[in-house]
């Protein structure tokens, strides 16, 4: 049969049997392990250049080092590696920190030495709480508890150069001054090199970061649009089953200050991107109040469906229209009609209301279902208004304004508790780790003793410090072997500086490579880290023998394991300790915001959740259950009650509430003021005043013919019904009676 009579033809029979053979294998286990190894034999460009570029800035401190002669020259390329990241943001933000983060080390480790030179015991003490301190203000600085927040890298630059100066200077308590300007050198040599070669790499860094600030956006409102659609469709749950969406608002707005860094010299791009996130996430809070008001099937009318149906059209089809700038003007013009459609149509509901409570009898059934759509309307307008406060800030960043005062600084928000348990865990590993080398005169205990320094700081400020060693243990094991190889089998064939540069370029870029994926991204931390101090490379014939090689090796796994054992056991990370902690923290946020005469604000309450998702997510590991579920959907209740009664406090402070209905929200107001969450065997006595509240104003406004006041009263019957509906959907998490949610799941 001929190829032109339309047919297609058959495939090759050898073809075919190597198109079998390539998906079995692909299918097979060990092919899916190699599949997953394509950050190894098919990296990205992206990492592949970082991977390059660190490799070859590395390499030059390492042979700058060794051209000066510095006695230790493996720390300038450790150096190199501790600093070097992905972007050019996130770069320059950790060198900046390092380098502060080395001074503060550098000073008090040249006092502590010279405080206590012939005291061993009392070194370790100082040493010990020094080390704490550091861990103790890393965890209060800004930013997520992740290796990549700049902010606590500092302190851990801090606890890394104390370690690592006031050790050697002990032994020669004499030559503390040369020890500390000489590691002072090696790290700053590092700094610089990485600085220097990585903007060597970079081009058009500006519009990147600009693009950047978009892209994260847009990353950003497409899932929130289209959670929002699914719940304007009628999927009350929709937000629900998103919640760990706003845990990556928390991540997108990390990104922010290293796109700034990026910029140099600009506008106030960045505030304006902040603020715009934080419009997402008001965005979501009011969906959340929506979702409350719509169990009540009264709040979905005629007027209600049709302004649903046209907002859901808009919002599914916004993130593909954002990234065209030119399209921007037509957006938020559909956006502003939709938002007076909503005005109309509330006030619409208000007129009627108006019309039947002044015409008696009323007819309740009727009044009920004009009131409650108007409600949910009324919401869908607040929502909709804060999705153009956060377009207009969006644009803001992405078209700057000449002359721009605007600011919307980091917020912050501290937990003293984590903290102190921080700083408690990193200075008894140390002091244990001391006391083993004074009582044993191990040869090689500093060695142990530095290396515990340096976990310590790097890991003591995470949220789960003992399964970050267990990833830094397999990525020594795995360095050990490396350099093994290099110590015993390549460094002794090597006499001169090109050669060895050309033999450590595979093996680092190696590690380069593991760094950039993020699944053996601990493992190669410890890699590069480690690779030049267990291969450490002199300016001799021979580099460095076996012995010694092996009396490196053996503290830092010993190191490794020591640490992973203090972490388990002292001051360990118990997932339901923390859990029941967020929840009484939770109970005691809501009675804040009803008593305090200076409560938290708005953008507080939604800043303080989305830490407490982004903790709970990370203390899991990621892995999702019912009980965590169960735990996301309460932080979401507790931030839905939060807002709503920061709405009631304002409706209060406006002085338009009839004095009936005033009495009522404060008595409500004064029982939450007092919510335990014990619900126990008795009916909840902030559920019931909640429940009572509305009666009593359902009651009010049915008879209420003064429209100022009328419309008080239903905005704050409105943020009483949320109270009422979140109170009894998350009736499990808010009941302190039973410590944990685990056990209604077993």
């Amino acid at each position: 049969m001929g190829m032109n009579d339309g047919t297609i033809p058959g495939q090759h029979p050898f073809m075919a049997r190597l198109h079998f053979l390539l998906t079995c294998f692909t299918s097979s286990r060990f092919g899916s392990w190699v599949a997953r190894q394509k950050w190894l034999y098919a990296p990205s460009l992206l990492n592949f250049g970082y991977a390059l570029r660190t490799t070859i800035a590395s390499l030059i401190a390492l042979g700058i080092a060794l051209w000066w002669e510095l006695g230790s020259p493996q720390w300038a390329p450790l150096t190199v590696w501790m600093i070097a990241q992905g972007s050019r943001g996130k770069s320059l933000a950790k060198a900046r920190w390092h380098m502060f983060g080395m001074i503060v080390g550098t000073l008090i480790a040249f006092g502590l030495v010279a405080s206590a030179p012939q005291q061993p015991l009392l070194f370790i003490l100082l040493l010990s709480g020094f080390i704490g301190m550091l861990c103790f203000v890393g965890t209060l600085l800004p930013g997520p508890a992740s290796m990549a927040n700049y902010r606590m890298h500092g302190m851990r630059a801090s606890g890394f150069t104390l370690s690592i100066i006031s050790l050697d200077g002990i032994a020669d308590p004499s030559h503390i001054f040369e020890i500390s300007m000489a590691r002072a050198t090696y790290i700053t040599l590092g700094i610089v090199c990485e600085t220097v070669i990585s903007s060597l790499f970079q081009f058009q860094l500006t519009q990147r970061a600009r693009n950047r600030l978009v892209d994260n956006y847009v990353a950003a409102i497409k899932p929130t649009a289209n959670t929002l659609g699914a719940l304007l469709a009628g999927e009350r749950d929709a937000l629900r089953k998103s919640a760990e969406m706003m845990a990556t608002l928390a991540s997108l707005g990390d990104q922010i200050e290293f796109a700034e860094i990026e910029m140099g010299k600009h506008e106030r791009e960045g505030d304006h991107a902040r603020a715009a996130l934080a419009g997402v996430a008001a965005l979501f809070s009011r969906g959340l109040e929506l979702a409350a008001l719509m169990a009540d099937p009264a709040s979905c009318g005629a007027s209600w469906d049709k302004l649903a149906s046209d907002s859901r059209s808009f919002l599914l089809s916004l993130p593909d229209r954002l990234p065209n700038s030119a399209a921007f003007s037509a957006i938020m013009a559909e956006l502003n009609d939709l938002r007076a459609t909503s005005r109309v149509e509330a006030a619409n509901c208000l007129a009627r209301e108006m019309e039947m409570v002044t015409h008696p009898p009323v007819d309740v059934v009727a009044e009920t279902v004009i009131t409650r759509e108007g409600q949910a309307v009324h919401i869908l307008g607040d929502m909709l208004d804060e999705l153009a406060t956060s377009l207009q800030q969006f644009e803001a960043s992405r078209n700057p304004i000449a002359h721009d005062h605007f600011r919307y600084p980091i917020e912050t928000w501290r937990d003293w508790r984590q903290a102190t348990g921080n700083s408690l865990r990193a200075s008894v590993s140390m002091f244990v780790a001391g006391v083993i080398w004074i009582t044993t005169a191990w040869p090689q205990g500093l060695f142990f003793l530095m290396f515990v320094g340096i976990i310590n700081s790097l890991f003591s400020t995470l949220e789960t410090p003992a399964v970050a060693t267990r990833a830094f243990l397999h990525g020594t094991v795995v360095v050990t072997a490396v350099a093994a190889f290099m110590v015993i089998l390549v460094m002794p064939a090597i006499s001169t500086y090109e050669m060895m540069a050309m033999c450590f370029i595979p093996v680092m870029m190696v590690g380069g490579l593991a760094f950039s994926n993020p699944a053996t991204i601990l493992g190669a931390v410890a890699y590069n880290l480690f690779l030049t101090i267990l291969v450490s490379p002199f300016n001799d014939e021979r580099m460095l023998d076996e012995i010694t090689f092996f009396n490196t090796a053996m503290p830092l796994f010993l190191t490794m394991a020591f640490c992973m054992w203090m972490y388990r056991i002292f001051l360990p990370l118990d997932p339901d300790g923390v859990r029941w902690t967020m929840r009484m923290q939770i109970l005691q946020m809501l009675r804040g915001l009803a008593r305090r005469p200076y409560p938290l604000r708005p953008h507080d309450v939604i800043g303080v959740s989305i830490e407490r998702m982004v903790r709970l997510l990370n203390t899991v590991g990621g892995r999702r259950g019912p009980v965590v579920d169960a735990y996301l959907h309460g932080v979401l209740s507790g931030m839905t009650v939060g807002l709503a009664i920061l709405s009631l406090r304002e409706v209060m402070a406006r002085g338009n509430l009839p004095a009936q209905a005033k009495r009522n929200v404060q008595d409500m107001l004064a029982r939450m003021a007092q919510f335990t969450g014990r619900y126990g065997g008795h009916y909840g006595r902030t559920e019931h005043a909640t429940d009572a509240a509305v009666a009593a104003l359902v009651r009010l406004e049915q008879g209420e013919t003064n429209l100022s006041q009328r419309v008080e009263i239903l905005r704050a019957l409105a943020d009483l019904r949320v109270i009422a509906a979140e109170l009894k959907e998350n009736r499990l998490f808010f009941d302190a009676s039973s410590p944990y949610l685990d056990p209604v799941f077993q």
